[in-house]
């Protein structure tokens, strides 16, 4: 295993971190349990999870997991997050997580899901910073860090205050093209980055033929080739990849193994063979999935998808006949409230889509 640097923090992080976001059965402890320590045993020491993964089943597989880990001497860092701005609510949320998770401080401690600046200057306004730096102090977290979904120069208002050690965001062979500037801000501030969504939401691969340049050298997968694309760029300190089963952790710790085998890859030599940036698309993160009229949105954008991946827009309808057996003209039902778009970490125009499915399926 390859370690980096945590930011000014000191900490020395895993280039590959266990992402708890999607557990094929939260339910089955002994299975999550068995993945965490698989992961442990390949030199992971970076878990993350976060209140409302499977409405807080997440943090209490967690919590098995890292008794597991602990009984065994394994050593791990817990990043988990919140979505609460004002004192008196993260003291709540902070109280059950520490129960659920069975330890007595969180690690990197998150300012969960930024993803617009009127959304962080009103959790500022709400006292999130003091109550972070309060938690600090009292010894319950560790490092105060930023999860983000905001992109090019937006990011660097939240970076600025001075008070985060480490950030979260979005980050792929995709959508590269609308990340870099971040990066800046990360180099100035000397932050740890983090990285999620590293295979585009099971978009890369679901879709090697879109990467062809991802795939280097014998034998390489796609899922190895755009995991050794991250671990290639010297800014991310780690990679978070969501686990489903035990096969997800196999293929991740083999995608590390090859990138300390063979070195990086040339980043501007990938950059530069991917000529779309496959902005837009839907990474399949269900924040949208509250409908009041009961739309299944995520599947409806997961079909959307596939008219941009292909350029066919016969390719939406019989997505969702063909493979999701959902009725095209639910997008009709759409009162145009905006709840989704509000919820939707890649600010994509939801309405206007779901407009055109209706279009499609007439």
């Amino acid at each position: 295993m390859v370690y980096r640097t945590y930011g000014r923090t000191g900490k020395q992080v895993s280039i590959l971190g266990f992402g708890g976001m999607r557990f094929e059965d939260v339910d089955d402890h002994d299975a999550s349990t068995a993945m965490m320590v698989e992961a442990a045993e390949g030199g992971v020491n970076y878990f993350d999870t976060a209140p409302k993964y499977f409405g807080t089943k997440g943090e209490k597989a967690f919590g098995a997991g890292l008794a597991e880990l602990r009984r065994r001497g394994m050593p791990y860092y817990l990043s988990t997050k919140t979505f609460e701005s004002e004192e008196s609510a993260i003291r709540r949320e902070i109280e059950g997580q520490l129960k659920r998770l069975d330890v007595d401080h969180i690690d990197f401690y998150h300012v969960w899901c930024i993803t617009t600046l009127d959304n962080w200057r009103e959790r500022r306004r709400n006292g999130v910073i003091e109550a972070f730096r309060r938690l600090k102090e009292e010894g319950l977290v560790g490092h105060i860090c930023v999860s983000s979904h905001l992109i090019g120069d937006e990011i660097r208002e939240l970076l600025e205050e001075g008070v985060f050690e480490g950030v979260l965001f979005g980050y792929s062979a995709y959508n590269f093209k609308t990340r870099q500037q971040a990066f800046d801000a990360i180099r100035q501030y000397n932050l740890g980055c983090a990285v999620m969504n590293p295979l585009g939401g099971g978009i890369i691969p679901r879709h090697p033929q879109l990467f062809p340049s991802l795939s280097r050298g014998e034998g390489e997968t796609t899922v190895e080739g755009a995991l050794r694309f991250l671990f290639s760029h010297e800014d991310i300190t780690l990679s978070l990849v969501g686990f489903g089963n035990g096969s997800h952790v196999h293929d991740a710790l083999a995608a590390v193994e090859r990138f300390e085998r063979e070195g990086a890859v040339d980043l501007e030599a990938v950059m530069s063979e991917v000529d779309t940036t496959f902005e837009g698309i839907c990474t399949g993160c269900q924040y949208c999935d509250n409908c009041p009229e009961g739309i299944p949105i995520p599947k409806l954008m997961d079909a959307y998808n596939h008219k941009i991946l292909f350029d066919d827009e016969k390719q939406v309808v019989s997505r969702l006949k063909n493979y999701w057996n959902v009725d095209p003209t639910f997008a009709g039902r759409c009162i145009e409230c905006a709840q989704c778009e509000d919820e939707c970490t890649q600010h994509l125009p939801i309405i206007s889509r779901l407009a055109e499915i209706g279009r499609l399926a007439g």
